[in-house]
């Protein structure tokens, strides 16, 4: 059988052999020619675009900085290989080069100018799809024969199916005879060590085998969906603050340590904050504590609406926070820190007897630059201390600059 399926399975590929050669023939066309030349010209689209693009800022800036800066943009696109390489193109980013350069020294133009740069930009946008679709139009006319080969070798394929199902066919009586049987003797033994019972004898003709395996990858999969969930859960529980849902401390002491390194290794700024709810015994005594853990709870999730995604936040212990800002520096940390002190300010809770309550936060930030995690959050401590000291409902910076001095910041200063 297996000698008859050989000589008829060789015949077949010999066949498929002509159109296997055509299309290999065609592919690399594709790949060596086609498609370089698409990328070729996509790229030179891009450039035009680019230089479309950076010229309506050319137009639009305000300043002669900021018009010189599109400028240059626009210089750097007329002088790219690819715009160089093409005529057409190169002799149409010259001009709006020059153009553009004319404005940029004259200042704010004027409705003629922009009536000549709208001619120009169009020019631009139709160079840009012209190019683009002749650059892809190689790729598509040998992407059509490549189908056209595949549409004759799928005739072929489908005669090779039909003796190959045949040759499986036959070869599937053998495989029950010699593999089947064998694997449900081990199914039923594997059956019988799992409720401890004697393996019941080998079935008769009925094939339950792939039912057998296939409840038992079901169980096993079951029982690792289990496990996973339940690693998820330890994990989060031991890594989260279950009232607030943010980092907890050692969670947060431990990410920080990583951050502090990197910043450290790739001399990179990074800034830390401490806050504290203001008040906070106050609103326990008047309100309960069911609506100091409301209050914790909208901190909370102010907290994650208001800052970014890269930003660490802990609720450190009772009613305070810390923070830390990764690639920011002290004053960039302020703004950071103001905008969630204010977004605070304005926000109320609705508490469950339909009362709303208002509170307000102090901040104290400090820069991690050439200071350990945990220097940087004593400079931090010091800063809510003088936050709280001098009114409460605001933002300080401490640091070592001018004699430790800190510098509150509020948006109303």
């Amino acid at each position: 059988m297996a000698a008859a399926f050989g000589l008829v399975f060789a015949g077949f590929v010999a066949w498929l052999e002509v159109d296997q050669a055509a299309l290999l023939s065609t592919a690399a066309r594709l790949q060596m020619q086609a498609l370089p030349y698409a990328i070729e010209q996509q790229r030179l689209a891009r450039n035009l675009e680019v230089m479309r693009l950076e010229g309506e800022r050319v137009l639009a800036g305000k300043t002669p900085q900021a018009r010189q800066q599109a400028l240059f943009i626009v210089s750097l696109m007329a002088s790219h290989p690819s715009v160089l390489e093409q005529r057409d193109a190169r002799a149409l980013a010259t001009e709006a080069e020059r153009f553009l350069a004319a404005v940029a020294r004259s200042g704010a133009p004027d409705a003629d100018t922009l009536a000549e740069w709208k001619r120009l930009s169009q020019r631009l946008s139709l160079a840009a799809d012209d190019i683009t679709v002749d650059g892809v139009s190689l790729a598509n006319r040998e992407a059509e024969q490549m189908g056209e080969i595949v549409r004759q070798a799928r005739y072929k394929l489908r005669s090779v199916l039909v003796l190959v199902l045949l040759f499986l066919g036959g070869l599937l009586l053998l495989i029950r005879r010699l593999l089947i049987r064998p694997l449900q003797q081990i199914d039923a033994s594997l059956a019988g060590l799992k409720d401890g019972t004697a393996p019941p004898p080998p079935p008769g003709s009925a094939l339950h085998e792939m039912q057998s395996v296939e409840a038992a990858i079901g169980q096993l999969r079951t029982v690792m969906h289990e496990h996973a969930q339940t690693r998820l859960a330890l994990e989060q529980l031991a890594s989260t603050d279950a009232l607030t849902g943010l980092d907890n401390r050692r969670h947060f002491m431990q990410l920080a340590a990583l951050e502090f390194e990197r910043a450290r290794r790739h001399e990179r700024p990074v800034a830390v904050a401490l806050a504290d709810l203001d008040h906070f015994k106050q609103i326990n005594d008047r309100y309960g504590h069911a609506a100091g853990d409301a209050a914790l709870r909208a901190f909370a999730d102010l907290v994650r609406a208001t800052l970014r995604h890269a930003d660490l936040a802990c609720r450190y212990g009772g009613e305070e926070f810390a923070f830390v800002f990764p690639e920011t520096t002290p004053a960039e940390a302020l703004v950071l820190a103001e905008r969630l002190r204010h977004a605070l300010s304005v926000h109320s809770v609705e508490l469950a007897d339909g009362r709303r309550l208002q509170f307000s936060l102090s901040v104290g930030i400090a820069d991690g630059d050439g200071l350990s995690l945990e220097e940087a959050l004593s400079c931090a401590d010091d800063a809510l201390y003088r936050a709280k000291a001098v009114g409460r409902n605001r933002v300080v910076l401490g640091g070592e600059a001018g004699g430790g001095r800190v510098l509150p910041f509020r948006a109303d200063d």
